[in-house]
């Protein structure tokens, strides 16, 4: 710590040992309060409150309990005025010499900013109209060794923002408003599940094989049976289909998620997604739920479908979520936006002759099968053009390894990703119910893994073999929470949305 903020450490140290010497705990165990700082300005407003000569004459026999963290104190002689902040905002409090007396109002000098308090008295009105309580006692609640930033300055630092989001939260509503924000989301979300008659499960977080989506997994040791798992990579893909050949029709799961790749403001290591599948629905049927769906929640959540967010170079621009969104078809996207007819280019050898006789970069293509050098082409010259909400359709069929085969082109599967201002916030598919279709694919990504494509799924003969006990057709999809919190709230990175982002120990 530096000098200053050693010696205020020390001082309030100091004080919080002289509580003690006084009999009084700094750490209480607990506080019964009778209103949050929201109710009592809200009483305050409907009341009619009375003078202070009033209440110092005849103190109300049921007094209200305030309690939170002293964010400001300022002692005017026999009047100290301050400010307590609870979860739901903060309210004036004002101590006075006179009504309390004197041996209480000195105990006011072992009182610092940032200390829990808890607070008992009367609301009345400042001269400037400011509601406020007059305190006829006050209790620490916890003492704070360390002070809070200043108020006018806050903290500017994002990396401490991110290290310390306790500091942010404190000292920003607008951060605070942010996480009850994505709470609100994931709740809303839940409730139109429930509505569409969905029901909630959990899958595995350690897998024995990787699955559910073309990623490098997370490795750790099971000690018990000595065998090397996966954290997952998608929010239990396999397993809910699973399940719904077990007999459930429709469901969902809200999960944390693990990839092992690089890191930039759309993508983190460990965030939340969302998956659902549902029995007998096509991706059109899918494509029409998610249409429904954000409806939904944008109004309950905003009351519009028209939202600002800002684009890569950090100026706000307007998207409009009012369905239905325009659908575009994958390869022609890539043909129309660097003339590459990916389809005509069936392996990834010639595909990769192609991208490089246009002169474009595509950073370790050499290692990257067909499926996944197809998606990297299309990430590079396509999807930064997609800022109002699409739905880009019908990937080649070996970028999708869990992807039915298209009926009317077996070279296309029936998919559809979402893109919001270039990022996709929806991957979805009809999914594959065939074995024998199923098996093929597996081998293919099998191969691309032995060629060196790190990213491609593994065989998994426990899936298959639930597979051939009879799938009914199925469509699903995942859609990552903390991207489209970012994206709703004009966040300029991931770790903004995510509370407690992992940070390289300093």
């Amino acid at each position: 710590m530096e000098d200053s903020a050693l010696n205020e450490f020390d001082i309030r140290l100091n004080k919080a040992t002289d509580l003690r010497k006084m009999k009084i705990n700094p750490y209480a165990n607990r506080f019964e309060r009778t209103h949050t700082s929201k109710q009592a300005l809200s009483q305050g407003e409907k009341s009619k409150l009375r003078e202070v000569a009033d209440i110092v004459k005849s103190p109300e026999k049921t007094p209200m309990k305030l309690c939170g963290r002293l964010m400001t104190l300022r002692e005017h002689g026999k009047l100290t005025f301050g400010h307590i902040q609870d979860f739901y905002g903060k309210i004036q409090i004002c101590f006075m010499e006179d009504f309390i007396g004197k041996e209480k109002y000195k105990l006011l000098k072992k009182i610092d900013m940032a200390d829990f308090i808890g607070v008992t008295g009367e609301l009345f009105k400042t001269r400037h109209g400011e509601i406020t309580l007059l305190i006829y006692e006050f209790t620490m609640l916890s003492k704070a060794l360390r002070a809070l930033p200043e108020k006018w300055h806050g903290i500017k630092d994002q990396e401490t923002k991110y290290r310390q989001r306790y500091l942010d939260t404190v000292m920003n509503r607008e951060s605070l408003e942010r996480f009850l924000f994505r709470s609100d989301l994931i709740k809303i979300l839940r409730e139109f599940y429930w509505a569409e008659g969905f029901i909630e499960i959990e899958t595995p977080v350690l897998e024995s094989v990787s699955s559910g989506a073309a990623a490098k997994p997370f490795i750790t040791h099971h000690n018990a049976l000595d065998i090397d798992v996966y954290l997952r990579i998608a929010a239990g893909e396999l397993w809910q289909k699973t399940a719904l050949v077990g007999g459930f029709e429709k469901t969902f799961e809200v999960a944390r998620c693990f990839r092992n790749e690089g890191m930039d403001p759309s993508h983190l290591q460990e965030f939340t997604m969302i998956e659902h599948y549902a029995a007998y629905w096509d991706y059109e049927d899918n494509m029409n739920f998610t249409e429904r769906m954000f409806e939904y929640f944008l109004k309950k959540l905003l009351g519009t479908t028209k939202i600002k967010v800002k684009d890569r170079d950090g100026n706000e621009i307007d998207v409009d979520f009012k369905t239905p969104w325009p659908r575009k078809k994958f390869v022609e996207l890539i043909k129309q936006d660097c003339g590459i007819d990916i389809l005509k280019h069936d392996n990834a050898k010639d595909l990769l002759k192609e991208i490089k006789k246009k002169k474009i970069f595509i950073e370790g293509a050499g290692a990257l099968g067909y499926g996944n050098l197809a998606d990297h082409l299309y990430k590079q010259v396509s999807r930064p053009k997609l800022i109002q909400p699409t739905f880009v359709i019908q990937h080649p069929l070996s970028t999708k390894p869990l992807s039915r085969k298209n009926d009317d082109d077996p070279r296309l599967c029936d998919t559809f990703q979402l893109l919001v201002n270039t990022w996709e916030i929806i991957n979805a598919y009809g999914e594959i119910v065939d074995p024998v279709d199923q098996r093929e694919r597996f081998e293919a990504q099998v191969r691309a893994k032995a060629a060196g494509d790190e990213e491609a799924m593994m065989m998994n003969e426990e899936y298959l073999t639930a597979m051939e006990h009879g799938m009914p057709c199925i469509s699903g999809w995942g859609m990552g929470i903390d991207r489209l919190v970012t994206l709703l709230t004009g966040q300029d990175n991931l770790k903004d949305s995510v509370l407690f982002p992992l940070m390289r120990p300093l």
